[in-house]
């Protein structure tokens, strides 16, 4: 027996280990990391399913188009007599034939290639344009994340400062029952306590809001309880080489696409000033006393006006890739300035955090506490100690306001571009300070 209880005793603290291992891990899958929502975000995107079904819908058309045209058959009667003994006769007049025929346009091969290569680009965009979708995806889903994760951060601050009240109507009620204190101290408290309660019911109603809005991009996972927040200290941006992050950025290499297929349009636009022939082979069968025929045939279109009709098409596809870009240099010149004020703005925000923490949220808490301590003691008024709870619960919430918005600007930096798994929280440049 003693034995037993030896054991027992080793493997208990074992036992409980592996207990809380356990509770941990299922804590774990009852939560919702910002990179799991951001992955059933893209999982349930159908806009990434349909520019997936575009590209391969561009990708078929490639091979057709780098093919001849369908050859055409041609069937016919040629010379029937609508008048006299042998009107709509077909074997008595030695000029009626009946004649079946093939005809086939000969597209000249530069021509099937540029126009294979067009749809190959259109492919190529179509998933350049799917980066686009992937990154706004990441990034609207993080936003929404913050949105609710702030909002709940809120709703806990006034749950504590709810308890602190309560507290506080203890003590008034206490006092003013010993003759301490007056009965308006009481409803002072009170009507604090009412204030409080609406505020955390505004703060609800933004969660309520935030949680709907989580909902449109991770269905119902939005119901699980967030994990915490991602460190946000650091972008995968590299801000010293701008220039170059931004030529990669999904819709500047979307753009580089359309300039690519103005280009073969216009390529194509020029070989179309060289005509495609065609050429037919008919078989003609007369009647019986006559003899059959063929007959062979080369159609060419006349470019007779190739001043104002080819020319002019070659102009405009030209004058197209110019304004392509123009449109890019003009694009990565807005988003160059756009993202070089995101970062001052993130790099503001996380200074100013610092400064929060460190200075006004440590003394906005000591005022309070010093203030209910000369309450306390006769040397303040309830009035007082009640304002500087409210000033600490003010300055608590433009902490939580300022934390969101650096978080949110954090989100519109790092999701730029699509993030990997591997890279998709890891740092790569700091703040510089």
């Amino acid at each position: 027996m003693l034995k037993l209880l030896v054991v027992a005793a080793l493997l208990l603290p074992a036992i409980a280990t592996a207990e809380q291992t356990t509770e941990q891990t299922a804590a774990a899958e009852q939560t919702l990391s910002l990179t799991e929502a951001q992955h059933l975000a893209i999982e349930r995107s159908r806009q990434l399913a349909a520019q997936d079904a575009a590209a391969n819908a561009n990708r078929e058309l490639a091979v057709s188009a780098g093919q001849l045209p369908d050859p055409v058959l041609k069937l016919g009667v040629d010379n029937l007599p609508v008048e006299g003994t042998d009107r709509f006769s077909l074997n008595r007049d030695f000029m009626t034939m009946r004649r079946v025929g093939i005809m086939q346009e000969f597209t000249r091969s530069a021509k099937r290639e540029l126009r294979a290569q067009i749809y190959q680009d259109e492919a190529e965009k179509n998933l350049a344009e799917k980066s686009v979708t992937i990154a706004v995806i990441q990034r609207d889903t993080a936003l929404a994340w913050m949105e609710r994760y702030y909002a709940e951060l809120a709703v806990s601050l006034f749950d504590d400062q709810l308890d602190a009240i309560k507290l506080e109507i203890t003590a008034a009620e206490t006092a003013y029952k010993a003759g301490r204190g007056s009965q308006a101290d009481v409803f002072a408290t009170y009507s604090m306590e009412a204030a409080l309660q609406d505020e955390k019911s505004s703060a609800n109603r933004r969660v309520i809001t935030a949680k709907n809005n989580l909902l449109r991009w991770v269905g119902e996972e939005a119901n699980k309880v967030l994990a915490y927040k991602p460190d946000f200290d650091s972008i995968q941006l590299d801000t010293y080489s701008l220039d170059n992050t931004l030529s990669h950025h999904p819709r500047i290499i979307a753009l580089n696409k359309q300039e690519q297929i103005a280009e073969s349009e216009a390529k194509l636009a020029e070989a179309n000033k060289q005509a495609d022939w065609s050429f037919e082979v008919a078989y003609q069968q007369r009647g019986s006393n006559f003899s059959d025929m063929i007959s062979v045939g080369v159609s060419i279109p006349l470019q007779w006006d190739q001043k104002n009709r080819q020319n002019r098409e070659v102009t405009a596809k030209l004058a197209t890739i110019e304004q392509i870009k123009a449109e890019r240099d003009e694009m990565l010149r807005e988003h160059t300035t756009e993202i070089n004020n995101l970062v001052t703005e993130w790099q503001s925000g996380r200074q100013r955090l610092n400064h929060y923490a460190q200075a006004i949220l440590p003394l906005a808490a000591e005022r309070t506490r010093a203030t209910i301590v000369a309450y306390q003691t006769g040397k303040a008024s309830l009035s007082d100690a009640l304002s500087a709870r409210r000033n600490e619960i003010s300055t608590r919430q433009q902490a939580i306001q300022l934390e969101m918005e650096t978080a949110k600007l954090w989100a519109q930096l790092n999701f730029l571009v699509p993030q990997s798994d591997a890279t998709m929280h890891g740092a790569t440049v700091k703040d510089a300070k």
